[in-house]
């Protein structure tokens, strides 16, 4: 590879004078290489792909129909910035209406390109070189990767079985503790699909005053809570004190490639992430806004996709565990998190999740994504693309029918 004059001027946050050197293959980069192998090498046994990490069906037809309308009003044509009142007034109905959480639209609640730039951005709102984010794994790493950039550093917090995958903060080190400016959490947690309890962030919320840190709850598998009414962090007293959820219309109104989300809570984190945002962004087409406020006055599109994702978490969970899997339904999201294999009964041995999702790839045409960070486990999605339950079922009978005789070891 030729060395460019420029290849010294690299910043170190990505990979400074050896950035575009390494040999590293990123996990899902070998989850691609190993799909298009077996595709080549059986192009007769189609891939079951449990991998994919977004929704299968497209936006709601009143939503499309509402942003069908909004592209031709000339009003619609100019920046966003930071976002449209319409749109921060129906988050603030969807807030009330779901959890009863009462917020100003017009100093408590900013609009976001997606949740995953709310994260990218917050973390320039406090984060100055030498200060830690807090952030719980496995799970989502742009504040991570966005509290590096920043100089900062980052303290993983283990969501281990053991500890019912909620972080053990008595096990994180005074030090640590006190030089912490920024937690970052999960509920729903993604991949694990625990749920948070009242108890749990009243926990976060005293360990946030104690130590001087802000908190930013992610809440974007929220409306896929399952058993339970959904739990927003700022339902909890003293949350808005202390920091901010970030929603999102990805996942509960099947709006992925629209993005769009929302910050909300305390009145100048939210203020600080818009200042932010403005010199990053020029906001959201405002058409995308109007339409995704018309998907908020609509509680029946989430209800619909709840049911849709639970039905077939069920299914995935009593396949699963009759072929020998140790599963249970996750409490939210769309992902089953489950303990993976140490090896086969014809004494293969596998070293890790990462070697299990390659054998099923290679061996079966089985998609799945391997987590690593706190014991080995595998993601299985329910977002694999399915017409109707008739062919959801006969994606069950397919899993069912490849794995049947293979006898797996678990520790």
């Amino acid at each position: 590879m030729t060395d460019y004059y420029f290849q010294k001027l690299f910043a170190e946050r990505v990979g400074g004078i050896n950035y575009g050197k390494s040999s590293e293959i990123y996990k899902f980069e070998k989850i691609k290489r190993a799909k298009r192998q077996a595709i080549k090498d059986f192009p007769d046994r189609p891939l079951l792909d449990f991998g994919i990490g977004e929704n299968d069906a497209a936006a709601d037809e009143e939503v499309r129909t509402v942003m069908a309308h909004q592209i031709n009003l000339p009003e619609n044509r100019g920046y966003a910035d930071n976002g449209c009142i319409e749109f921060k007034e129906a988050a603030a109905r969807f807030m009330k209406r779901t959890f009863d959480v009462e917020l100003d639209p017009a100093t408590e609640i900013n609009h976001a390109i997606g949740s995953k730039s709310a994260l990218a951005m917050l973390p320039y709102c406090f984060i100055n070189p030498g200060d830690i984010t807090m952030i719980t794994v496995p799970g989502y790493p742009v504040a991570a990767t966005h509290t590096r950039y920043c100089g900062g550093t980052v303290y993983n917090l283990p969501l281990t079985q053991e500890n019912n995958f909620y972080p053990d903060f008595n096990a994180v080190p005074e030090d640590i503790l006190n030089r912490t400016n920024m937690l970052v959490i999960n509920y729903p947690n993604s991949p694990t699909g625990q749920l948070a309890t009242v108890e749990f962030y009243e926990k976060v919320i005293a360990l946030a005053k104690k130590h001087e840190f802000i908190v930013v709850q992610d809440a974007a598998h929220i409306i896929l809570t399952y058993q339970q009414k959904p739990l927003s962090f700022l339902q909890v007293d003293g949350a808005k004190d202390v920091g901010v959820e970030v929603h999102s219309l990805s996942k509960g109104w099947n709006m992925i490639g629209w993005r769009i989300g929302w910050v909300c809570g305390n009145e100048l984190i939210v203020r600080a992430f818009a200042d932010v945002k403005d010199n990053c962004d020029s906001g959201q087409f405002l058409a995308i806004q109007k339409a995704a406020s018309a998907a908020l006055d609509n509680p029946e599109i989430p209800e619909a996709t709840r049911t849709k994702y639970y039905r077939r978490l069920q299914k995935l969970v009593e396949t699963l565990s009759q072929l020998g899997f140790q599963c249970e339904m996750p409490g939210g999201t769309y992902f089953l998190y489950t303990k993976a294999p140490s090896g086969l009964k014809d004494g293969t041995k596998f070293n890790n999740a990462e070697d299990v999702s390659q054998y099923l790839i290679r061996e079966h045409s089985i998609c799945t994504v391997p987590w690593d960070n706190a014991g080995a486990f595998l993601r299985f999605s329910a977002t694999y693309t399915a017409e109707d339950e008739p062919a959801e079922d006969e994606l069950m009978y397919k899993l069912t029918e490849r794995l049947d005789d293979i006898s797996f070891v678990f520790d």
